[in-house]
This record gives C-alpha cells, sequence and structure tokens, in this order.
C-alpha cells in the first residue's frame, strides 16, 4: 500500500476559517482543510465505507464517502490535525477483510459541507476493483446462529459485512445488491433498517436476510421439491447420514457429497458411485476439538484450519482415529476443513446420533467439473446422491475448496522490504483466497495467461494486479472446457480486461493452449508461448514480487545475472524447448529468458501417457537404463509378467530400443513413479501422482542415509540411486528405509547443485517450484540443507508450486517480453 500524506497548505485558497472558543471564552480563528481521497484495493463489500462513516464523525469531519467501480471515493473537510489522523487511520484500521493497495490523497479548498454521508455508488467506464473472496461465518453471526432470542436463530443464511458469500454471488461491480444473486429476494423492513444503517454491522452487506425475506433450504429425493423445509430438512438431513446414505449439499461455490467418514460401507459406496478409485476425500469437523480427537495438530495447522478462508489442511492422521482407512487410502496424512457457512455448522451440529467426521467431497462424478445449479445436480449427482440438501440462493460463479499445507517459513532476504512470511502452503487455490488479486512488483498490460492441461487456473493482468482464478480442474472433457471459457468471460468483465495478448504453454496439444491460440488469432493479439518450467519458475518470482529489468532490486544489482535466480523446476511433464518431456530442470532465470543449467538423465517414457497411469514402465525403463536386468523378482517386473506374461516386457522391450512411442524425459516426477514401482509401492495409479504421494507417506523420518546421484556436465543421473535401491530391496532392506534414502539423496543433489551454481555465477538466491515439491518430505527436508548452505529461498505462499499456479509465471513472462 502507497500514500500521499496531505499537507498544510500556507496558501489560504486551500483553507477556511471557523470560529471556536478557546478555553478563555473567546474566539479563536482555526483553519478547515479540503482532501479528495481515492483508495483502491480490497474495499466493497468488506465493511469500508461505515467504517469511514464512523472515522469521520468521530473526528468531527464532514464530507460524503462512495463506492465506484474503481474502488472508494472520499471528499472531507476539517481542521489539520484530525484530517491527518483521518488519512493515517484509513489504512492502519481498516476493516479485516479491507486491502488496501493504493491510497491518493489531493488537497483542495473546504467544500463546505454540512455532515459526513454514505452517498450512492457510481459506476465508471472501463474501471475496475478486486472483488472479496468468500469468506467464513464470523464470530458474531455464529453468536446470533445459536441465541435463541435473536431473529436470524439458527437460519442457514446469516451473514453480516465482515463473513458470507462474496465472489460465487456477484455478477458486475460496483458490488451493489442488484448485480448479485440476491437480487430476486427484496428486504423486509427489519433487514432494510440495518442494511440502510451505516453504524450497523450489516450496512450494505449484499447477502443480508432473515428467514422472513431470504433464501430457504429444503430435502428432496427423486427430484420432487417437497417437504420438509428449513429446520425439518437440517433435521432429516442429519438422519439420513447417520444412517449411512449419501447426500448432495449445496454449499458456498457448488455442491458437496457427504456421507459418514467413520462408515466403511458407505465411504466405498461413494467411491463406486463417483468413480473415484483411491483419491483421498476431503473431510468436513464440527471442531477444532473433533479434529484433535482423530488427527495431530501443530499451532500453524490450527491457524489455518480457523483462518477466515476455512481452507482443506492436510494433517497426520492419528492411528486410532475412527475415520476409515478408505477415506485416504494409503495415507498417513487426511485432509480435514471445518465448517464455514452456518448451514455447514447446523448439519455438524454435535449430538450423540450424529457423525462426529462427514466426507465432504467436490460434487461431480471423477474429473468432472463441480455442480453448482440444483437443476444440472438434479441430473449429474442423481446416480451419486441419495438424497439432496438444497436451497434457492443461485451461485453464480462455481468454487472449489482450497487445499492447503503448513509449512514452515522460509528466513526473508537480507534487507528485503517484505512482509513475514506465512506457514501456508496452498496446494489448490480456489474458495477463500481466488478471486484476490497478486500485487506484481511492476505494471502489466492487460493479458491473458491460459495455464495448463491439469489443475488449470487462467491469469488476467491489468496494472499491478494479477487476478489468478479459482481452480478450474483438468481439461479433458467439453465439460471442464465449457467451464473454462465460461469463468474467463466472468473475470474480462468483472475487472474490465480487454487482453493485449495471449499467453499460453509451448505444448501444441493442451486444450488451453488451443483455446489461447485460436482467440489470438480471432482478435489479432500476440501470441506468447511460455516455456513450461519457466513459467513455474516465474510464478514464485512474481509472487514475491522479485524484480525484473528495469525495476529496483533489493540487492542493488544492476545487471541481468544479478536478477537472475537458481530456479529448480520438478514436476511430472512439460514440453521442452527440443521436444523432449521435461522435469527435472535446474534454470538460471529471469522473467524474460532462462538458461537451463542442469537436468536430469533422459530416459525413455514408454507407452507416452500410459506410463504415467502405470508407473511399472517408469521402473523398467530406468532399470534398463541403469544396465539392470529385469529379473522377476522385482515386482514391475512381476506385475508385468502377471499382467500380460506374453506381451508386456517384450512390447516395453522393443519401445525402449526404438523410441517409439516412448519420448526422452527428464522428468523427476517420472522418477518418483519408477521407484515407487521399484519397491512394489504402486504399479498402476487411479490419479496424479498418486505412487509419489503414497511412497512419501511411506519414508521412515528417522532414516538419514542417502542415495547418490552420479553427475556428468548439465546432466544429473539417478542409475546409480536405481541401483542401490535394488541392491537394499533384495537384501531386506524396508521399503520405507529405501524411500527415506530416495528422499534424502536427492535433497543432497539439490544442494549440491546450487552450491555449484552459487560458486559458477555466483547466484544465491533459490526458486523452488513444480509439483513435485508439494512432497513436504522432500521439501523441509531441501530446505533446511539450503538454509544452511546460507541460501535465500522463495517457496510458493499465494498459489500453487503445481500447474495450478502456471498461469501467474505465464503472464509474468509473458509480460516482460511483451515490454
Amino acid at each position: 500500500m502507497t500514500a500521499r500524506p496531505i499537507k498544510a497548505n500556507a496558501d489560504s485558497s486551500t483553507q477556511t476559517d471557523d470560529l471556536m472558543e478557546n478555553e478563555g471564552g473567546r474566539p479563536t480563528v482555526t483553519r478547515t482543510q479540503g482532501a479528495r481521497i481515492h483508495i483502491s484495493g480490497m474495499v466493497q463489500g468488506v465493511g469500508f465505507r461505515p467504517f469511514v462513516y464512523g472515522l469521520a464523525t468521530a473526528l468531527h469531519l464532514t464530507g460524503w464517502v462512495r463506492n465506484t467501480s474503481a474502488g472508494v471515493d472520499i471528499e472531507v473537510d476539517g481542521r489539520p490535525e484530525p484530517l491527518a489522523a483521518f488519512i493515517e487511520a484509513l489504512a492502519r484500521d481498516a476493516p479485516p477483510l479491507a486491502r488496501i493497495d493504493h491510497v491518493e490523497v489531493e488537497a483542495r479548498p473546504a467544500a463546505g459541507f454540512a455532515t459526513f454521508e454514505i452517498v450512492p455508488s457510481t459506476p465508471l467506464p472501463d474501471a475496475f476493483q478486486p472483488i472479496s473472496p468468500d469468506v467464513s461465518i464470523c464470530p458474531d453471526c455464529l453468536r446470533e446462529l445459536f441465541d435463541p432470542a435473536d431473529r436470524r436463530y439458527r437460519y442457514p443464511f446469516i451473514n453480516c459485512t465482515n463473513c458470507g458469500p462474496r465472489f460465487t454471488i456477484v455478477k458486475n461491480i460496483p458490488y451493489d445488491r442488484p448485480l448479485t444473486t440476491m437480487a430476486p429476494f427484496p428486504l423486509c423492513p427489519a433487514c432494510a433498517a440495518e442494511y440502510h444503517d451505516p453504524l450497523d454491522r450489516r450496512f450494505h452487506a449484499q447477502p443480508v436476510a432473515c428467514p422472513d425475506c431470504g433464501p430457504h433450504i429444503w430435502l428432496e429425493s427423486d427430484s420432487r421439491h417437497d417437504e420438509p423445509l428449513g429446520e425439518a430438512a437440517i433435521g432429516a438431513a442429519r438422519r439420513l447420514l447417520a444412517e449411512g446414505a449419501i447426500l448432495a449439499v449445496k454449499g458456498l461455490g457448488g455442491f458437496h457429497l457427504a456421507c459418514d467418514a467413520t462408515n466403511p460401507a458407505t465411504v466405498a459406496a461413494l467411491r463406486q458411485r463417483k468413480l473415484r478409485v483411491d483419491k483421498p476425500f476431503a473431510v468436513m469437523m464440527p471442531d477444532l476439538a473433533a479434529v484433535e480427537r482423530h488427527c495431530w495438530l501443530t499451532p500453524a495447522e490450527r491457524a489455518l484450519l480457523t483462518s477466515r478462508e476455512r481452507p482443506i489442511v492436510v494433517v497426520e492422521r492419528r492411528e486410532e482415529s475412527l475415520i476409515v482407512a478408505g477415506v485416504a487410502p494409503n495415507q498417513k496424512t487426511v485432509g480435514v476443513m471445518l465448517p464455514y457457512t452456518p448451514l455447514h455448522i447446523l448439519l455438524l451440529e454435535p449430538a450423540p446420533d450424529v457423525p462426529e467426521a462427514l466426507v465432504m467431497t467436490s460434487g461431480n462424478l471423477s474429473e468432472e467439473p463441480i455442480a453448482y445449479a440444483n437443476e444440472d445436480a438434479r441430473v449429474r449427482l442423481a446416480p451419486l446422491a441419495d438424497a439432496f440438501l438444497l436451497h434457492n440462493r443461485a451461485i453464480h460463479i462455481r468454487c472449489d475448496d482450497s487445499v492447503v499445507r503448513a509449512v514452515k517459513p522460509t528466513a526473508p532476504a537480507a534487507g528485503a522490504d517484505r512482509a513475514p512470511q506465512r506457514a501456508i502452503y496452498p496446494l489448490r487455490r480456489a474458495r477463500g483466497y481466488a478471486p484476490a488479486p497478486l500485487l506484481l512488483p511492476w505494471s502489466a498490460a492487460p493479458l491473458l495467461a491460459t495455464g495448463a492441461e491439469l489443475k488449470n487456473t487462467f491469469c488476467l493482468t491489468r496494472e499491478r494486479y494479477a487476478f489468478l482464478s479459482h481452480h478450474i480442474g483438468d481439461l479433458e472433457n467439453y465439460e471442464t472446457l465449457g467451464a473454462f471459457e465460461a469463468a474467463i468471460d466472468h473475470y474480462e468483465r468483472l475487472f474490465r480486461v480487454r487482453p493485449e495478448a495471449v499467453a499460453h504453454d509451448l505444448h501444441p496439444d493442451y486444450l488451453a493452449t488451443r483455446y489461447a491460440v485460436a482467440r489470438a488469432e480471432r482478435e489479432g493479439l500476440p501470441a506468447v508461448a511460455v516455456q513450461h518450467h519457466h513459467a513455474h519458475i516465474a510464478a514464485c518470482m512474481a509472487e514475491h514480487g522479485l524484480p525484473g529489468e528495469g525495476t529496483p532490486s533489493s540487492e542493488g544489482a544492476s545487471s541481468s545475472e544479478g536478477r537472475r535466480v537458481i530456479g529448480l523446476s520438478f514436476d511430472g511433464t512439460g514440453y521442452g524447448d527440443d521436444g523432449a518431456v521435461w522435469g527435472g530442470e535446474v534454470l538460471l532465470a529471469d522473467y524474460t529468458a532462462y538458461e537451463r543449467a542442469a537436468h536430469l538423465a533422459y530416459v525413455p517414457l514408454p507407452g507416452g501417457d500410459q506410463a504415467v497411469r502405470e508407473p511399472w514402465r517408469m521402473a523398467l525403463a530406468w532399470l534398463h537404463h541403469a544396465g539392470i536386468d529385469w529379473d522377476g523378482d522385482l515386482p514391475p517386473v512381476r506385475h508385468a509378467q502377471e499382467a500380460a506374461p506374453s506381451f508386456a516386457l517384450p512390447a516395453l522391450a522393443r519401445q525402449l530400443q526404438t523410441g517409439l512411442n516412448a519420448p526422452p524425459t527428464s522428468s523427476v516426477g517420472r522418477l518418483f513413479d519408477a521407484v515407487a514401482a521399484l519397491i512394489g509401492v504402486a504399479q498402476v495409479v487411479g490419479y496424479e501422482a498418486q505412487a509419489a504421494i503414497e511412497l512419501e507417506a511411506l519414508a521412515d523420518p528417522s532414516e538419514e542415509g542417502a542415495y547418490r546421484f552420479a553427475r556428468s556436465g548439465k546432466t544429473f543421473d539417478a542409475a546409480p540411486v536405481i541401483a542401490a535401491a535394488v541392491e537394499d530391496l533384495r537384501a531386506g532392506v524396508a521399503p520405507a528405509t529405501i524411500s527415506a534414502r530416495f528422499h534424502n539423496g536427492l535433497a543432497a543433489l539439490v544442494t549440491d547443485l546450487c552450491l555449484g551454481l552459487r560458486a559458477e555465477r555466483g547466484l544465491s538466491r533459490v526458486v523452488l517450484s513444480g509439483g513435485v515439491w508439494q512432497n513436504t518430505t522432500l521439501l523441509t527436508t531441501t530446505l533446511a540443507h539450503l538454509e544452511a548452505a546460507d541460501f535465500t529461498l522463495f517457496v510458493h505462499r499465494d498459489v500453487p508450486a503445481n500447474d495450478g499456479g502456471l498461469a501467474l509465471g505465464q503472464a509474468a513472462v509473458a509480460a516482460w517480453k511483451l515490454r
């Protein structure tokens, strides 16, 4: 946030005289000044105008405040001292949901206002301002929810200026009720009085409502809209859950599928219906005490669980927990969240006959977009759910739950002017965080970056704002592509962005790339192709506000070398400059360019995408690369022999020899798959990175041994690692030990690579990005090594390290190339 404080002006044209009595009763002359103030940031729908009103009246100032499409405008008159105090307090004491990005103050002659008022909003052509994400119920509303004397007692849609839906109900700006999905609900006299009272907590809270005038809930089955309604519907839903039913529950940004997380048969039925074989489900519990009965929590995890964003937090599960193993197969962790809407709180209200832990997973068939409209849910979720808990407040834009982990903050760069890092490590950025923009360290042209194929998000830039979208999903079907295109249209309209260029991944067959190229051709826009792993590193750089050429550097470096970082971009798949499948890249990068300083040795990817779904293929490829025979005592060889004894091994051997449908890959993600299959963890997977996730879950934290990689020129080779793992496996070493030695060896390799590049190039800033770094065992071990070696480290805190953050990096690279 930047501000220019108003100065007392000696020119009498900016002042008027007021007569006031001094202590002796004689009149004295004081000077009244005027100021014109514009505030940009997240200042609408967060109680900012009532805050300004209360502050101005407390300081005996006069004037007005209003919303515009560009933020908040204030005209104010007053004596110099209270006027200066007013300006200072605007940012210092702003409401908790507000985010002040910029304050402009212009001195002017006093206008002679008699009072201070809140005046109607004003739309401005092409102006824009950020929209607040949806946030969880606040303590005041929670207290009222359970107060029998309150008129909103047990009302599932209680909210105020400090909580409730925002992004998912807004259709356009300014953020006023007629431009939200609350427009069909006229306010009753009691709600209208609160809505129009500047000193009320619900002043201009756009979703404000009560049982007399607002939305309502009902329970239905067989697509019949009938009883039970309201409180009876909640009671009936709780009974069904206790009896083992699967419910479709309409929430804030879409539907959940809910069931008893302690009922093995029900969890298995949900997996079968949803076609979700092994991927973990999220679990919702009523409060922290319940979570503590099932999980181990650190202080940082408690803080994330109870934060206003209420994300799903991946935490360690207690062995004695009654949550069935089928919720998160082969995992030591479980994704947990607390209720964030009054409806969820009422549904999970503790009682002896109600499940304490509910599976609360996205309301969709596997790989489809989450359902968010009643009619759509009735059709798509009918085969999955036994009943529907519905309401009639429309959701304008679907938005999944966010997923995070807690990872210890790294030390800030010496002399860096940055806020202290948080312990958050995002895995999926959606409800609670999107569409809050990231503030770029430089101004960017209006452009669209379309992201990747998997875990897609897109990004729009305008001036210093980067609007990274909520999680869209995997662009593998028509339905998700439609959601992607609709969301782009909504963001462009909401934030008044008309792209002047389009950025996309190098991969020509990604649906996101095809959309970008087609749109650029249709609209006559430049299309900027950005290499996948460069985009990963640039995303983390932009998130941390690292400078580019022509911007001030915190290190005082003026050369391009001084602005480069050592980027460790490790993931599963990314299209390389040479046409190979990259994924184990050490880049020396800034926003405009990169140098591939080192990479994992190439091995064939037999079967292409088939090798991603069948890790045994990668294990055999690495065994072949390491010169190790395919003996039947090795788990992946045994699997291939049992699966197709006369075909699998000969066919794969031919692929490795000829390269037919076996492109070369340097992917560290696929190396994780190979090691997992080699020691018998997983030969076939049902979701992305399953083998690597289960390999991490297996690792023995007490093991200190480490396998050594070979180094030759710009290549590091895992052949010795594979050989050592095979030797240990045949010697009877526990898979948990082998897993730990592999993780430790990779962390040691990264440290050696960084030390060598610092000695050679003088670079000391290290950026870790790419999906492999979601492995917290690898991440924390590597960070410990690099911190001990005195590197300045940058890891993701605002956007995911996986492809969910890629669009931000594409936008950053494209912005600099277009300069």
